[in-house]
């Protein structure tokens, strides 16, 4: 298989793989009010959006073989700076939701949890595979969607031991503060990451 088949059908894996993850996450919202809960929803939800692009433009950029090399650029570079700004508008959200406080009840996590921590395995394997696609045949789609993906099975594993604190000792205050540190991790390597992204996608020298 070429590179560019098999990186395709990777950002339509991702596409199919991610896009349960906010209605899920959503469901779980009426059983559990954890303040990483209510963030990871948000920011699920905003990287899909990032993903789905990615992935219309890459079959644009790649596989149109009338695709100038001047118009490539342009929307690759488009794509991943929307993809950054969905990052940063993520990360802002969770930031604001958390620190605006969460129900003393955090209800039911269990839903969540176990989204995350398939999370974490998942994009964990998605970026080794996009980091390879890269290596192999550099593109730009698939190197933020290697940033992307390792920022994504962090934050999954950041929000994995929050919830995991929240299930074991649900009224402790240490599981609390937990809950909340996490959301803001989360958030700031989100927004560090995404911010990152942006400046590269637009601060890049035009030509003549």
């Amino acid at each position: 298989m070429s590179n560019k088949k098999s990186g395709s059908r990777t950002l339509l894996l991702s596409v199919l793989m991610s896009a349960p993850g906010p209605l899920v996450m959503g469901l779980a919202l009426i059983g559990g009010r954890s303040s990483t809960q209510i963030a990871d929803f948000v920011r699920r939800s905003a990287e899909l959006l990032g993903i789905i692009l990615s992935y219309l433009v890459y079959r644009i950029t790649a596989q149109d073989e009338y695709c100038s090399e001047e118009r490539r650029v342009r929307l690759e570079r488009r794509s991943n700076a929307f993809v950054g700004a969905m990052m940063c508008l993520g990360g802002t959200l969770m930031v604001i939701l958390s620190l605006a406080g969460g129900a003393e009840n955090k209800g039911n996590v269990i839903p969540a949890l176990a989204i995350a921590v398939m999370g974490v395995i998942a994009n964990t394997l998605f970026w080794r595979k996009y980091a390879h696609l890269n290596r192999a045949e550099p593109n730009a789609i698939l190197a933020v969607q290697a940033r992307l993906y390792r920022a994504k099975s962090l934050v999954d594993g950041c929000v994995t031991a929050a919830l995991l604190a929240v299930v074991i000792a649900p009224a402790s205050p240490i599981s609390a503060w937990l809950d909340l540190i996490g959301s803001i991790i989360v958030a700031l390597y989100l927004v560090r990451c995404g911010w990152h992204t942006v400046q590269e996608n637009t601060n890049h020298p035009r030509k003549a």
